[in-house]
């Protein structure tokens, strides 16, 4: 493990290089709250908490867990947009050995019902805005045995703030190991059903210290939190703030009204999808002048267009834009390209990069056929091997077999080379991934449901380019002789069973899918005449 090269001194705390690399989640939280109790902590919607009221939180709501019976090795469960109350309760939940099971708000009820059922959690802390969706389903939870409502405001009546107010603080338990899963991300797999991914504490931690190379906060900054906590991005930036003793600024949601206010408040580092770049720079000069504000911007989850990378960089001389590659699996960030790389005039060609591995991570680029490495600049499958790495999938040790080495090698299912000077490029996907706005979108999930409609024969989803959310969903179809349908009706067919952000924006019919000799759809040959005037292939 690596410890930041960058030496950040927030007000009135004690250099954080200084002090030792934490084993357990809760070790830095305990500290600000010793060390600066009165201290800002975190602000949410109006409401702030110092550190040693955050503490306090985390540890009365150990107590409560603990009296619902949750322990070393048990599930908690969290749905609602982002609320400082889901990091309060992975913190809580590590403290007892248990994890925090995210799930995406923005599902659909069935598919709620399969993640909180397979994560088998026993609590399931609910925002009042989804709780008629929980109420439609709540006789399928079968292993919930509490539901607790939390609201954005924390009005009166608010289970959640009455379950701590009469809570007991609950120290940490000693069984507790820094191996244990503290959380369990849904990550959807080419068999067309998520995956819970496990990650440990140990993961995180090793996570927040080697993401946190070369760059740090300085007195008066404050951290911006809007990536969904959903997300493993959100879930893992949050922790940046909190180990360094900066105050954050969580935001409910990434709209601009929101990120503005957030960045009037004196928030100036964040981290966020490309998206949000291009919805700034169309909002007019006073949206630009105050997102001028960031130091620095944060980018990743998804493909940046090249010219929209180009105009942020033009538009925002005195920001550093550091670019993050990674995955679920390996806790967030695997590599980055750094503010310098950004403004090379002698390797422009960097800027479609991935950057370089982050401090303890290996790399190797390896046919997938024969599994042997090829040389610097060859195109293969990206592996990594990293402390970072997930514990595996939750109930599924052949899907985590199929992703993990013996020897400790994770294969991302992503394509790309690796340059001379150790830069990663990722350029296309072994494995049916599409990103859109951050959002990851597994092909078969989507083809499972479209091959339900009756007048669909074959279906192939593929991603094509969009100059706002990276890419975005298209299906290619073929119908059954004599059947008809519509664009618009196989769209909202989608809609009735999928969350909409994985929904078709738009549908090609075709009289045959393009094969190979042994029958397999020709995605790629699907994928090329959209992609190849594209600046990057992913």
């Amino acid at each position: 493990m690596t410890t930041p090269t960058t030496r950040h001194i927030p007000a009135q705390q004690v250099p954080v290089d200084d002090l030792p690399t934490p084993r357990y989640l809760d070790e830095r939280l305990a500290h600000w709250a010793r060390t600066t109790p009165d201290a800002e902590a975190m602000t949410y919607l109006g409401r702030t908490w110092t550190w040693a009221e955050m503490d306090e939180r985390v540890r009365r709501l150990a107590g409560a867990l603990a009296s619902m019976g949750v322990g070393r090795g048990d599930v908690v469960s969290f749905l609602d947009k982002n609320h400082p109350a889901c990091v309060e309760l992975t913190f809580a939940a590590a403290s007892l050995g248990a994890a925090n099971a995210i799930i995406n708000f923005r599902l659909a009820g069935d598919e709620i019902d399969y993640a909180v059922n397979d994560s088998g959690a026993k609590v399931l802390l609910v925002g009042s805005e989804l709780l008629p969706t929980i109420s439609a389903i709540r006789d399928k939870l079968v292993a919930v045995e509490e539901v607790i409502e939390l609201t954005p405001e924390g009005d009166h009546g608010d289970q959640y703030e009455a379950l701590l107010a009469r809570a007991t603080p609950l120290p940490r338990d000693p069984a507790v190991r820094p191996d244990d899963t503290c959380l369990v991300m849904y990550s959807s797999g080419t068999t067309g059903r998520p995956k819970g991914v496990m990650l440990s504490q140990a993961n995180m931690i090793c996570h927040t210290v080697a993401a946190h190379d070369g760059w740090g906060f300085d007195p008066g900054d404050k951290n911006m939190v809007s990536m969904p906590l959903f997300h493993v991005g959100g879930s893992s930036y949050v922790l940046f703030g909190i180990h360094d003793g900066v105050p954050s600024v969580m935001t409910r949601d990434p709209d601009g009204a929101s990120l503005a206010g957030a960045i009037m408040q004196g928030a100036n580092r964040t981290f966020l999808v490309p998206a949000v770049l291009a919805q700034v720079l169309q909002s007019g000069d006073d949206a630009i002048r105050l997102f001028g504000r960031l130091k620095t911007y944060c980018y990743g989850a998804a493909p940046m267009p090249l010219p929209l990378l180009r105009a942020a960089i033009e538009a925002w001389p005195d920001t550093d834009f550091i670019q993050v590659y990674g995955l679920t699996e390996v806790a967030g960030v695997i590599t980055h390209l750094m503010p310098e790389a950004h403004r090379d005039p002698e390797h422009p060609e960097r800027l479609v990069s991935a950057g370089q591995p982050i401090p303890g991570v290996e790399v190797r680029v390896v046919d997938p056929a024969t599994l042997e490495d090829l040389p610097v600049g060859e195109h293969g499958e990206l592996w990594f091997r990293t402390q970072q790495l997930m514990q595996g999938y939750l109930g599924k040790p052949e899907a985590t077999a199929e992703v993990i080495t013996d020897d400790g090698w994770f294969r991302t299912g992503d394509m790309g080379k690796v340059d001379a000077d150790g830069f990663v490029y990722v350029e296309d996907r072994l494995k049916d991934m599409i990103i859109s706005g951050g959002e990851n979108i597994y092909s078969p999930e989507i083809e499972r449901v479209l091959a339900e409609h009756p007048a669909v024969m074959e279906v192939a989803i593929i991603g094509v380019p969009d100059d706002r959310w990276g890419e975005t969903v298209k299906a290619v179809v073929s119908l059954h002789p004599g059947q008809s349908a519509t664009e618009a009706e196989l769209i909202d067919f989608c809609r009735e069973h999928l969350a909409k952000y994985k929904c078709p924006t738009s549908v090609e019919f075709l009289e045959a899918l393009p094969r190979n000799p042994t029958g397999k759809i020709l995605k790629r040959d699907l994928r090329a005449p959209y992609w190849q005037d594209a600046d990057r292939r992913v």
